[in-house]
């Protein structure tokens, strides 16, 4: 009922915001005369702010057509090459690379939306990698046949990913999966798997979400896990290929997101609309461009997301030790070689100051000189992998620590 509820508004809203930029584009038509009067800009402003708003978004391109390397500029190319129901392994690499340029595996967040959320990571750290991200399917797109999805097959799929790229490969989670990608190194260490990560980096991770706590954990530990299965868990309806599946719905996540910061989310279409009646359409046009990616959501498997809710924010199973795999707890003694950089944003409002930190503390077998902390001064969630302070002083970080380790990966290889 959530679900088909939803379906409905949004058509609704739809066909509003149609109308709507309808009317923007007539008060703002040169042959007619309202659009010369001060009243004209104001309403089309209006109206075109809430065409954005109010519009349905589908899966973004990543987009990424060329690369900027000092002052050379090549071509990128995106391939699929590894196709799974719940996620494809996408490559991105140009002409300009090395022979031995590092290979590095982008482990996007599954919360709610797409990959394209790290396109700005991607095209930052291809300058020096060829890099490999896992892009995420909506489980409403994937059909029931296909199964279900749980967090012990998010972690086969960072290990299949990685036997698919090979050994020395580098790995970089951004956020959620910190955890998985955590547990499918210790996994592959453990068992001295020859493509185990050369060096893992967890940037805004929930490793311990008992560290400086945030409104995020809170709400997670707030409830018992029968409430989260009761009320924000629904069944895909028929317009879809995944019709039936139960799913935690993406719509739900944004609004959650939404209203954290809901102030600062008025004002910044408070400010598109300021630019707009001044016609200032290239600062219009950047406020746009980020909503159209943030609002694009997806929706999650019910096991995996329950299972996320259970383990990382209620149990702590991760930290405790007591985290299982396909019936077998894992070991994060196993991380002896796998080289582990943690990266924290002073101004994250979703994982605390100390949540990701506390991966090197619990890898106790792996030697101090291969682990590193960075704290980003100034940075919220969304700029630790985006926008200025990522490209200009995280990424130069994460790029020296791989090429710190890029001969051990070398010599793995080898």
């Amino acid at each position: 009922m959530l679900y088909n509820m939803y379906e409905l508004q949004r058509t609704m809203l739809g066909g509003a915001a149609a109308w709507a930029s309808v009317g923007a584009e007539m008060l703002t038509n040169p042959s007619l005369p309202l659009g010369y009067t001060g009243l004209g800009p104001i309403m089309a402003s209006a109206l075109e702010v809430f065409a954005h708003a109010a519009s349905s978004r589908g899966k973004p391109e990543f987009d990424i057509e060329t690369v900027k390397v000092g002052d050379a500029t090549y071509p990128v190319t995106e391939a699929i090459v590894l196709h799974r129901p719940f996620g494809n392994l996408l490559r991105f690499d140009h002409p300009g690379l090395p022979e031995n340029a590092p290979k590095l595996l982008v482990v996007a967040p599954m919360s709610g939306h797409y990959a394209t959320l790290l396109r700005g990571t991607v095209a930052r750290m291809l300058e020096t990698c060829e890099v490999y991200i896992t892009d995420w399917a909506d489980a409403k797109m994937v059909p029931a046949s296909a199964g279900r999805f749980d967090l012990d097959d998010y972690i086969d799929y960072l290990v299949d990913f990685l036997h698919h790229i090979g050994p020395g490969t580098h790995m970089l989670a951004v956020c959620q999966p910190s955890v998985p990608a955590y547990a499918a190194a210790a996994i592959m260490g453990a068992k001295k798997d020859p493509c185990r990560p050369a060096t893992l980096t967890m940037m805004g991770g929930p490793i311990d979400t008992r560290e400086a706590p945030t409104s995020v954990n809170d709400v997670a530990m707030q409830q018992p896990l029968s409430w989260f299965e009761h009320n924000v868990i629904a069944d895909v309806p028929l317009t879809y290929p995944g019709s039936g599946r139960r799913v935690y719905p993406g719509f739900l996540q944004l609004t959650g997101f939404m209203a954290m910061n809901l102030g600062s989310h008025m004002m910044s279409h408070y400010g598109m609309f300021k630019h707009l009646v001044e016609g200032d359409g290239e600062s219009a046009a950047a406020t746009k461009a980020f909503y159209d990616e943030y609002r694009s959501v997806c929706d999650m498997t019910a096991d995996f997301y329950l299972q996320t809710i259970e383990h990382v924010f209620q149990k702590h199973s991760l930290p405790k030790g007591e985290f299982v795999h396909r019936g077998e707890r894992i070991d994060l003694g196993g991380i002896r070689d796998t080289a582990l950089l943690a990266v924290e944003g002073d101004k994250d409002d979703i994982s605390g100051i100390g949540q990701t930190r506390a991966a090197l503390h619990l890898a106790t077998h792996l030697p101090e000189e291969r682990k590193k902390y960075f704290l980003a001064e100034n940075v919220g969630h969304y700029g630790i992998f985006n926008g200025s302070k990522w490209r200009n002083r995280i990424a130069p970080v994460l790029e020296d620590w791989i090429r710190q380790h890029q001969k051990t990966a070398l010599k793995v290889v080898a």
